[in-house]
């Protein structure tokens, strides 16, 4: 009997239908054709979300952007290490850039004088020009590089905290910046000397040394220790100041202090021979003697090394000091340096070091070398990328350890919302009852407290007992401990309706343990819904936390948060005057959050089957 091989034709006709649209998709996306069977053993569940996912550019672009800041914060802080410690009032909101050492081209190879400030420096040409650069403007009117005009050939040049002197080669002293304490008003005594052999400038003073050895100081006499009628007027050759303290060096090669006060700056160290020349940081006077020998006293900080001179084959012939660091030159013209190192400034690169340098200007954080052939090398602080806060710390640093911090804080409470929800959902849903009826009771009890003014109560209460550390892993805790409800309830209703399937009733009939069933066979196929929920919390996870500490219940100073560092601020001068210590902050949290919801959402969309079209 022949066989029949005719293709009834309604089975015919969705063949024809099936190839057509797969002939055109595979145009389409110029891919291998494959029959639709294979097709679904090709795209297997997981890849179908991949694949849909990745087609998201939204949510693609947003996972980008997260995965950057997670590892930035996350890898960077590892080797940019961040002191608790540290301020400078020397240092407080500075502007964001990278300009302070950023001298004008036309002091290369004309370069006669630097001085430094906190964030600017004054140069000075051989032809008596002055320059500034770096951050000058000291308030909306008050500006640094409005340089006096007619002031002739100036010889030297002096900055101070917020104000700069010049001496011209008349003989007449020149002043502007500042004026708040009187470091610019040049008396009538002052502006009469015609022998001005040396110009100083400091924290909130002036001082002028002349050529018979006698001093003059004008500006705050509170805050400086400095005595007008010291016994050795007409004996100094050269003036060393911390920010608050002076000593001068005489012709006969002797340290005298020039203040009234007894203590660690006036205790100068016996026996130190003919000293050649004097230098100091914020904190400490150095002296040199004629045999290269260097002594120092003062309060130096024995983390900052300001005591530990190095060992030198070479003679060291000439000090200069920073605020926190010594640079030596020895006499066969190399250099060497020593103290805080926080930003690089006493770290002497190879290209100095390959050098023939003549001789060195340095202040604060920032150095100058200039070498015989009249180039000019810097190394140390170029600036904060972000600007600085209140206290004189680097934004960016500070940034970067917050942000590890605050996204820690967000992952740790969403996997202990996390783990809790699966177990109260799982089992709520599974067994129902009276076990339903009392978990989900309790879950509403917890639901309907409202949480921020709970956390705060909670952390006032607990946290005035708590180190820093501690307080972090409490905080990490309460927002685990008090966002689970919503999570667990997407998590019962699935369970509600898996239970009932046949695999499920299979694994009963065949005596597998009911935790296993829950867990093992029912909570996988959930996962979609705990996956996209998690991601969702995260982000809210993170505004919580920033909102306690914004509010001061959080992460308390100098740990930083984004949090705290936006608590920071909160008041109308910083607001309007230093715009870059909440801009960033807020900027970076409000980009990763908002990149943290999308993803959720594309995540959704992937793993909804009814999203997917065929």
């Amino acid at each position: 009997m022949a066989q029949n091989n005719t293709v009834p034709k309604k089975e015919k006709k969705f063949e024809d239908t099936a190839h057509r649209k797969f002939s055109l998709f595979n145009f389409i996306f110029n891919r291998k054709q494959s029959s639709i069977f294979e097709e679904e053993n090709i795209e297997t569940p997981f890849k179908t979300v991949v694949k849909t996912f990745r087609s998201n550019k939204m949510g693609m672009t947003a996972l980008v952007i997260l995965l950057t800041i997670f590892l930035t914060v996350t890898i960077i802080p590892i080797f940019y290490s961040l002191d608790l410690s540290f301020s400078d009032a020397s240092q407080t909101n500075i502007p964001p850039g990278l300009d302070l050492m950023k001298f004008p081209k036309e002091l290369e190879g004309n370069l006669k004088q630097i001085s430094v400030g906190p964030s600017f420096s004054v140069g000075l040409s051989n032809d008596g020009q002055v320059y500034v650069w770096g951050k000058s403007k000291l308030s909306r009117v008050n500006d640094l590089r409005n340089i006096p005009k007619n002031m002739g050939k100036v010889v030297q040049v002096a900055a101070g905290y917020d104000h700069i002197l010049a001496l011209n080669d008349q003989g007449k002293l020149f002043a502007w910046g500042s004026n708040r304490h009187q470091q610019t008003l040049i008396s009538a005594e002052v502006a009469s000397l015609d022998n001005i052999k040396s110009i100083y400038a400091g924290y909130l003073f002036s001082m002028v040394l002349t050529e018979d050895g006698h001093t003059y100081y004008f500006g705050n006499t509170m805050l400086n220790d400095y005595d007008h009628y010291h016994p050795y007027q007409g004996q100094i050759a050269k003036i060393a100041n911390t920010e608050n303290h002076f000593v001068g060096l005489t012709f006969d090669g002797d340290v005298v202090y020039l203040g009234r006060q007894s203590g660690a700056y006036s205790n100068i160290p016996k026996n130190m021979g003919k000293v050649i020349d004097v230098a100091s940081t914020s904190l400490t006077f150095a002296a040199l003697n004629d045999q290269g020998e260097v002594f120092i006293w003062g309060n130096p900080s024995t983390s900052r090394g300001e005591r530990l001179v190095p060992e030198t084959d070479s003679k060291i012939t000439k000090l200069f000091g920073g605020r926190h660091h010594y640079v030596a030159l020895t006499e066969d013209k190399n250099l060497i340096s020593w103290g805080f190192d926080n930003y690089g400034q006493a770290t002497i690169p190879r290209k100095v070091e390959r050098a023939e340098i003549d001789t060195v200007f340095n202040g604060f954080y920032q150095n100058y070398a200039v070498t015989k052939d009249g180039r000019i090398l810097t190394w140390g602080l170029k600036g904060y990328p972000l600007g600085s806060d209140d206290l004189g710390r680097d934004q960016l640093q500070r940034i970067l350890h917050g942000g590890r911090l605050s996204m820690t804080i967000g992952v740790v409470a969403v996997l202990i919302s996390t783990f809790v929800a699966i177990i109260v959902g799982g089992v709520s849903g599974y067994f129902g009852g009276k076990i339903d009826l009392v978990l989900q009771r309790v879950s509403e009890m917890i639901a309907s407290l409202p949480f921020l003014p709970f956390a705060m109560i909670l952390s006032a209460l607990i946290g005035n007992r708590l180190t820093n550390t501690q307080k972090v892993y409490m905080i990490m805790v309460i927002l685990g401990l008090l966002s689970w409800p919503g999570l667990q309830r997407l998590i019962r209703a699935q369970v509600l309706s898996i239970r009932e399937q046949e695999y499920v009733t299979a694994a009963k009939v065949l005596g597998v343990k009911q935790n296993k069933i829950i867990f093992k066979h029912i909570i996988p196929n959930v996962i979609s819904v705990i996956i996209v929920s998690a991601t969702l919390s995260f982000g809210g996870s993170m505004i919580t936390e920033a909102s306690l500490s914004f509010l001061g219940f959080g992460v308390q100073p100098p740990q930083p948060t984004w949090g705290n560092m936006l608590n920071g601020a909160r008041n109308s001068v910083v607001i309007q005057n230093y715009w870059w210590r909440w801009v960033f902050p807020s900027l970076v949290l409000s980009i990763c959050v908002i990149c943290i919801n999308i993803v959720g959402e594309a995540l959704r969309a992937a793993i909804d089957p009814k999203s997917q079209e065929r």
